[in-house]
């Protein structure tokens, strides 16, 4: 296990990770973070249908979007990425797969994570995502599971924004600026060739959460520029020793 801080994402499909926190993890590879990617599935179902469309195969669909994943993860540079190959649209979650994660994050010791909003009537394979990155957060802690293995800590669980926000009872805590790391985000963006119509969809996005990185960072005349941002939604509560 390295040194270095690090951060796991959990995310349903193979391009989840970049349109939604592809700029925090560019950003926290570029701050020394060590970040792991975990894709549940490939999305080759439900999130690719331009492909099909194409007259793709099954077979063709899955290695065309596993490769577009991997040509993200490197443009956000990211530690490393690992498939499940769970299948998707239902994802079905089976204790493998939950032990399999439950590794994951025992042997990354992440100090935060990633995942979906808690709500999502439009695709039930986020939130249930969600769900089992929680159930296996709460595996990873248990003393009885694989005692053998280090226990995980209590990382900060992060959701990312969902597609449509207001229907999804999803409310941001956190804004993080990525206006460093914004070239990286939207060539990641740009090797989802399969879903073109989100690039500047998530463009005007991380605009729009620029706006409101500014309005709370010292109000409309105090606050700082930021281009782009990132809103999240954080689960549990902060530990501080001082408020700011």
């Amino acid at each position: 296990m390295s040194d270095r801080k690090s951060a796991v994402v959990i995310s349903a499909h193979a391009a989840d990770f970049v349109w939604r926190c592809g700029g925090a993890i560019a950003l926290h590879q570029e701050l020394g973070y060590n970040v792991t990617v975990v894709c549940l599935s490939f999305g080759e179902r439900g999130e690719s249908a331009r492909l099909w469309k194409e007259g793709k195969t099954l077979a063709e669909v899955k290695a065309l979007r596993r490769n577009e994943a991997e040509n993200a993860a490197r443009a956000l540079d990211v530690h490393d990425i690992q498939f499940l190959d769970m299948g998707d649209y239902p994802l079905r979650f089976t204790e493998e797969a939950e032990n399999k994660v439950v590794n994951i994050i025992r042997e990354v010791q992440p100090n935060f994570m990633f995942s979906h909003s808690k709500w999502d009537p439009y695709n039930t394979d986020h939130m249930k995502t969600t769900d089992f990155a929680l159930t296996c957060r709460m595996i990873a802690q248990a003393w009885g599971h694989n005692p053998e293995q280090k226990v995980l800590g209590a990382p900060q669980l992060y959701l990312f924004e969902p597609h449509q926000t207001e229907q999804m009872q999803w409310k941001p805590d956190v804004f993080l600026d990525i206006t460093p790391v914004w070239e990286k985000k939207r060539k990641a963006m740009e090797c989802n060739e399969g879903q073109i119509h989100l690039w500047d969809f998530y463009t005007r996005v991380a605009q729009q959460r620029a706006n409101h990185f500014k309005r709370n960072s010292g109000g409309m005349a105090g606050g700082r520029d930021c281009k782009y941002a990132e809103g999240f939604q954080s689960v549990f509560p902060r530990t501080v020793d001082e408020l700011s």
